[in-house]
């Protein structure tokens, strides 16, 4: 008897907690002239320079950012449909990576009451160590999906004996009909707004997502 041809799809995900949290925020200030607009964005930018590499001194920033820093202006139109004078815009945008949530909640309250500041979203995130450790995990488990499928498959046909022919990530496996590539595996990295408490307090609540990881495989079988 010819060997059986299986062919099988395996999934699995897994969800963990973040152990990072990339602050994302933007300095802005306008006005009629040009010096004094710039000279105010970069006096109100020196205070958050300050905190962030104060607090990457003590460990709850692991890194941080100041970059983009951009110098426009527009000339707006009044209701009469004339050109009104220039008014300069300047801004810089920081990207702060906070170790310890705690500390980003009461900063990110505080910083938020200053003038000009306007705070983003935040991107929660893993280290790379355990992402690749969880990466690596969780491409294991889905194989062991295909095989399991496989085998149940084989066993349905009262087969005993199954071998392994290919495997890849979903859309690699080698077939004629396919038209279209899936996706690899990939990593969702969770985002959330900014919050300010109610209350007025210097904090910002946070609610970080678990990310999710996921990976599926195909893979074709030979049983007997």
């Amino acid at each position: 008897m010819s060997d059986v041809v299986i062919t099988v799809r395996g999934e699995h995900e897994t969800r963990i907690a973040p152990e990072r949290a990339i602050a994302h925020l933007t300095i802005r200030t306008e006005g009629h002239e040009r010096g004094t607009v710039v000279e105010r964005m970069a006096a109100l930018s020196e205070p958050v320079r300050d905190e962030l590499a104060a607090r990457k001194s003590d460990g709850s920033v692991a890194e941080w950012t100041s970059q983009r820093v951009a110098v426009w202006s527009e000339r707006p139109w009044n209701n009469e449909g004339k050109r009104l004078a220039p008014v300069h815009y300047a801004s810089v945008d920081f990207a702060a990576t906070f170790t310890d949530f705690t500390v980003l909640s009461w900063w990110a309250g505080e910083v938020a009451e200053r003038e000009g500041v306007q705070l983003g979203w935040i991107e929660w995130k893993l280290t790379p160590g355990t992402r690749a450790e969880t990466e690596r995990a969780v491409a294991t488990a889905a194989v062991g999906v295909a095989v399991e499928r496989a085998t149940s498959y084989a066993a349905a046909l009262g087969l005993a004996n199954v071998s392994a022919l290919e495997i890849a990530d979903v859309g690699l496996l080698s077939r004629q009909d396919r038209r279209e590539a899936a996706p690899a595996p990939v990593m969702l990295m969770a985002k959330s707004s900014f919050a300010a408490d109610s209350g007025g307090a210097p904090a910002v609540q946070l609610q970080p997502e678990d990310i999710v990881i996921s990976a599926a495989v195909e893979a074709r079988f030979a049983a007997r």
